[in-house]
């Protein structure tokens, strides 16, 4: 048995903000079935719609700002509903909002809020997480406390499983731990030698702090190009009744452009049967 494979089009970034017509022609060429939005480009839902529907790619979902959301919810989760997104994710918080800092409770109410109101549209309310949830708050990692405190009926998860090993557990066996409640699964492959970098959220493009002197022992990888143990984490896939797998590569490496790099993630999947 395979899911359906999806890309987060931050992937390809540059290309799907000079043209995104063609970037969603390419990543349907390439074998993908769905896309996972984050913006539009300044382009209009209907016209987003439009390019989908006629290109044979399903919107799975989108990643949306947590303060964009929380701006004007109806108008936003209408917008994504009207593309035909099922899925809407936050897809990171800045550190006041994180565990254990002075918004963290404010945060989960929020997101338990915006939850029912996307569900109003047809939308369930996804968390994407990266490494920071994993600080644990009374003994408890702050990402299980948020998927304690708010009802599986206003949020479901969106385990990133890149982030999951840097945060120090074991990506399949993580993602196992939320049967039922894992719809969307990011797969995400990186390489690292000693230590993490200081100031690791730069590769993603968030500059937080001051950047490394140091090179950089860490890089996102295409899927099955780095460390995690793939084929374990696509069998924890399924036993977790996940309906889509989504492909994220935050940068390129390997001398891969990044077109190339979720060329590369899509025909190693491929050979798995995905």
């Amino acid at each position: 048995m395979a899911l359906p494979v999806a890309v987060q089009v931050y992937s390809v970034r540059d290309s799907a903000e000079a043209n995104l017509a063609d970037t969603l022609r390419k990543i349907k060429e390439m074998g993908y079935q769905g896309v996972e939005f984050a913006g539009l480009y300044g382009l209009s839902p209907d016209y987003v719609k439009g390019l989908c529907d006629g290109i044979g790619l399903v919107p799975v979902s989108a990643h949306i700002p947590l303060d964009e959301m929380l701006a004007d919810p109806d108008k936003t989760f209408a917008d994504y509903a009207k593309i035909g997104c099922k899925f809407a994710a936050v897809p990171y918080v800045t550190p006041e909002r994180r565990p254990g800092a002075e918004k963290f409770e404010d945060t989960i109410r929020q997101i338990a809020c915006l939850g029912e109101c996307a569900k109003k549209y047809g939308i369930t309310l996804l968390y994407h997480n990266h490494d920071f949830e994993f600080t644990k708050v009374n003994g408890e990692y702050g990402l299980d406390i948020l998927y304690k405190e708010v009802s599986p009926e206003f949020l479901q998860t969106e385990l990133d499983l890149c982030w999951v090993n840097v945060g120090g557990e074991e990506p399949a066996a993580f993602l196992r731990k939320y049967t039922g409640r894992a719809p969307v699964v990011h797969l995400k492959d990186f390489h690292m030698s000693g230590k993490l970098p200081k100031h690791l959220y730069a590769l993603i493009g968030i500059e937080e702090e001051e950047k490394e002197e140091e090179p950089s022992t860490f890089e996102f990888r295409p899927v099955g190009h780095g460390m995690q143990n793939m084929p374990e984490i696509l069998g924890a896939c399924i036993d977790a009744g996940a309906s889509w797998v989504v492909v994220e590569q935050d940068e390129p490496s390997m001398g891969l452009s990044r077109m190339d790099s979720i060329k590369a993630s899509r025909e190693y999947l491929a050979s798995q049967g995905w």
